[in-house]
């Protein structure tokens, strides 16, 4: 049974983390449209290309590489994102795109013969800085003008400024479009970025749904006001609003969420940010998510008329933003039995189980079969510095990968 080389997948994941990374918190900051996150685009083509593959860029900024002719018979795809969060670790996103690498070099150095091309995609923006899976909504055409012109991240740069930065013009993104009939199957590879592998000492997942994402910016509005004569019965404490949002958190969960329920407040900007100084406005983010669509819009709801009663307590103004909002997504029945099959025959232990974390591959099925392959995150942690998986791990689930498209490309 032919594998992958694992010793050249480790070196091109640890060339790859030097992009971006951090000497201070050991970090990885390739936020989407960032010069890192383009230095990092570049890189993965010019390393393609010396291996002898095709490969371009698209106008959403989703890096390309592969072998055969998708125009003529309908390929094979595979691949994840290059971004990261700020101080991010190096295997989220970037092992699915180097593992496709591999599966491409290993293809060709054993002359494996194949009737449907295989290519690898290195999508833009998957982590949200400026709300949505930007790369992966542009391929599979859900993308719109409106959005494209209006989106804009916590900070409130906007989409179309940072990619003009680089000289891209962000309304061509809408060309980026892939029809269904060019693509067979979209793999996916990815590190968990939960526990659960890890804990039950288990190999491979076999992901049968992928969790729904929403994402607000909320601001709650108040006066600023004198930290020493402003008494406490009479401000209009826009942290104190946020703060009592945060312990009704658990209490939505309990009453309108699932096991698979999470909300997150990840962002906070409090004005004017003087310690003498009783904070005017709050800004921050909630993102939502759960397995179930109609879950999410009840988590919503309940969001919604939790801030509202604050305000009032407070006497805050309330406003939010949905910069996002991505539904759940079931990934194919098919492939996924067929990822079970191959750990199998590799005699790795595999478990089906659901993503909590979105994913590229949410995107790709409206317009293919989609499968995605997780591998253990050592203590379930991710989007951090100290995210880790183990270089075995990182083995079976790129020949995982490997056994998937040379059986699907046959």
């Amino acid at each position: 049974m032919l594998s992958i080389n694992a010793d050249r997948l480790k070196k091109t994941v640890l060339e790859l983390s030097r992009i971006g990374y951090n000497e201070s918190d050991h970090g990885v900051y390739r936020w989407g449209f960032t010069d890192a996150d383009m230095q990092a685009r570049r890189w993965m083509m010019d390393q393609a290309r010396a291996d002898g593959f095709e490969t371009f860029m698209d106008g959403a900024g989703n890096v390309f590489f592969g072998i055969g002719d998708y125009s003529k018979k309908p390929a094979i795809l595979t691949g994840s994102h290059l971004d990261t969060v700020p101080a991010g670790g190096i295997f989220d996103g970037a092992l699915g795109v180097l593992a496709g690498f591999e599966v491409l070099r290993s293809i060709k150095e054993n002359e494996i013969q194949l009737k449907h091309p295989v290519w690898v995609v290195g999508t833009a923006e998957e982590e949200g800085r400026f709300g949505g899976m930007m790369g992966s909504q542009a391929v599979a055409g859900v993308l719109n003008p409106d959005w494209l012109m209006s989106a804009h991240d916590a900070d409130n740069m906007y989409l179309k400024d940072a990619m003009a930065e680089h000289g891209m013009d962000v309304m061509n993104a809408l060309d980026a479009a892939w029809p269904p009939e060019r693509l067979k199957a979209f793999y996916e590879l990815h590190i968990e970025q939960g526990p659960v592998l890890f804990q039950k000492e288990l190999t491979i997942g076999a992901v049968e749904g992928i969790s729904g994402v929403f994402k607000w910016i909320v601001h709650l509005k108040g006066q600023a006001d004198h930290a020493g004569t402003a008494p406490m019965n009479m401000r209009s404490d826009a942290f104190m609003g946020l703060a009592d949002f945060a312990h009704e958190i658990e209490r939505i969960i309990a009453e309108d969420g699932t096991d698979k329920t999470r909300i997150t407040v990840g962002k906070v900007d409090l004005k004017p940010g003087s310690p003498h100084t009783v904070p005017g406005e709050a800004v921050f983010t909630i993102v939502g998510r759960d397995m179930s669509s109609d879950v999410m819009k009840e988590l919503a709801d309940s969001c919604n008329k939790a801030l509202s009663a604050i305000a009032r307590k407070h006497r805050l103004k309330f406003e939010y933003e949905q910069v996002s909002w991505l539904n759940p997504q079931a990934c194919s029945e098919k492939l996924t039995k067929q990822i079970e099959e191959k750990a199998k025959a590799r005699k790795y232990s595999c478990l089906k189980m659901p993503s909590g974390a979105g994913h590229d591959a949410q995107f790709f099925t409206e317009i293919t079969q989609s499968g995605l392959i997780f591998i253990p995150s050592v203590n379930g942690v991710s989007h951090a510095p100290d995210e880790w998986s183990h270089w075995h791990d990182v083995e079976a689930g790129c020949n995982i990968l490997f056994d998937c498209i040379i059986d699907s490309a046959q």
